[in-house]
């Protein structure tokens, strides 16, 4: 039997355009009837971390009109971090997703000390402990600790990966030669204050070497420190590594006659407040006198950096001054003192041992929050090395009620006398005490006064405890 193959072609053809045809009606169908969202710009993207999102558009289309600006678009997308995240575009009751990547693909960065650029100086001995680099990374930031360095014949290889599996490396030629000097860091205050006759403290300092293990065992230290007379002294400290790189410190210490009577300290206590702290120091500085700052954590840091700037004791009073929280328990107690102490020496670089508790070591309002934490407390801050101080004179500036200027001045006036050595409790928040104290200044000096500031030195004053 014969088969027709032009038949055979003619059907082929016709089931093909029937196809097209009917494929056709269904696209023509689905644009005309059916609500429909394109997304232009693809359906998967992928981003860099810490980059914009960019959108490229998308539309939304239903019997032949345009209803873009009626998509609801909802994402949980954070191009700070990377991962998958999806953009949600939503017309009537339909949806279309579109997926983001975020990733890092960018290197960190190393940063080696070089001697010049192709070389890292390393210890005679060939360790590495000179060697100072950091690893910095667009994603996860101060990576240094994930450096890895290692020796590879006359050169080091620093490799540093981050959380995306970026890596990169660096390799420096080595030189090995020690020209960095010592570390040296005084323990304790560069200026110590003594009264004369006291026995001067050695308190030594620290010093480190990056080669030189031994370094501890070369401290020169030379003195000219006479406790017997007054007068201002030096301490010199000295040390040289195996190589003969040489580093220096020095401490100054100033002997003193003790306190006579008819010496005023005055003493502020709940500071620096930026009302009335400035033009106190202001008044201090155009007479020429020194005081003393019980300091909180409250006002701002210039404050605390200008008194003890400006030659006046920095002293610890209470971080939070909230009774409750510091006499409920002595760990609240030290607690609270340690965060004020580590404020003041993150400002000023010293670290004062020299506090005064809130209410002073005679209140009793500590019974409130714990029976005898007082008695105790008095005991363990000497036991740690802190000594504290009470007050017996006043102006009367922290009792309630409205005051002024002249009240203050009367009050201070009648507080003080020229028969003992005059510990002032003042409080340099207060307006009426900044409004004061130029006159009280100047009368007191009229009247044969003379002004100090408290110093380690300095003998304690205390109260009765009463707790």
């Amino acid at each position: 039997m014969k088969i027709n193959k032009k038949s055979k072609t003619d059907k082929i053809i016709t089931t093909t355009i029937i196809s097209i045809i009917i494929v056709c009606f269904l696209i023509l169908s689905y644009l005309l009837f059916i609500p429909h969202i394109i997304l232009y710009g693809g359906y998967y993207k992928t981003i860099e971390v810490n980059s914009k999102y960019e959108e490229p558009g998308y539309t939304a289309s239903y019997l032949l009109n345009n209803y873009s600006d009626k998509i609801n678009i909802k994402t949980n997308l954070n191009t700070k971090k990377t991962g998958n995240y999806k953009i949600k575009y939503t017309y009537k009751k339909i949806s279309t997703i579109r997926h983001i990547k975020v990733v890092d693909r960018e290197k960190p960065k190393l940063i080696i000390n070089e001697v010049k650029e192709n070389y890292v100086r390393v210890c005679p001995d060939g360790s590495i402990n000179n060697v100072k680099y950091k690893a910095i990374d667009n994603y996860d930031g101060d990576i240094t600790d994930k450096v890895e360095v290692y020796a590879n014949n006359n050169t080091l290889v620093f490799t540093v990966t981050d959380s995306s599996n970026n890596t990169n490396y660096v390799i420096k030629n080595i030189i090995k030669e020690d020209v960095t000097k010592p570390s040296i860091k005084l323990i304790n205050s560069s200026n110590i204050t003594l009264q004369k006759g006291d026995k001067y403290q050695e308190y030594g300092v620290e010093v480190e070497d990056d080669c030189d293990k031994s370094i501890s065992s070369k401290i020169i230290i030379n003195s000219n420190v006479d406790t017997s007379k007054e007068g201002n002294y030096t301490v010199n400290y000295y040390v040289y590594d195996e190589n003969l790189n040489k580093n220096k410190v020095q401490r100054d210490v100033k002997v003193i006659d003790k306190p006579q009577p008819g010496t005023i300290f005055l003493t502020f206590d709940d500071g620096p407040n930026e009302e009335t702290t400035p033009k106190i120091l202001d008044i201090l500085k155009e007479e020429g006198v020194q005081a003393t700052f019980f300091v909180t954590s409250f006002g701002p840091d210039k404050l605390i950096k200008r008194e003890f700037d400006e030659g006046h004791t920095v002293a610890l009073h209470t971080s939070s001054h909230d009774y409750g929280y510091i006499y409920s328990s002595e760990k609240n107690y030290f607690k609270d003192l340690e965060k004020v102490q580590n404020r003041v020496y993150k400002i000023t670089g010293y670290k004062s041992m020299i506090i005064r508790f809130p209410g002073g070591s005679s209140n009793t309002i500590s019974a409130r929050y714990k029976h005898g934490i007082m008695t105790n407390l008095t005991k363990q801050v000497h036991k740690k090395g802190y000594k504290y101080y009470d007050w017996n004179a006043m102006n009367g500036d922290a009792e309630p009620g409205n005051h002024n200027s002249k009240e203050m001045y009367n009050n201070f006036m009648n507080s003080v006398s020229k028969d003992k050595v005059n510990y002032v409790l003042l409080h340099d928040i207060k307006p009426y005490t900044r409004d004061s104290l130029k006159k009280i200044i100047r009368e007191c000096k009229k009247r044969g006064y003379t002004f100090s500031k408290i110093t380690e030195s300095t003998p304690e004053l205390h109260h009765g405890v009463n707790n």
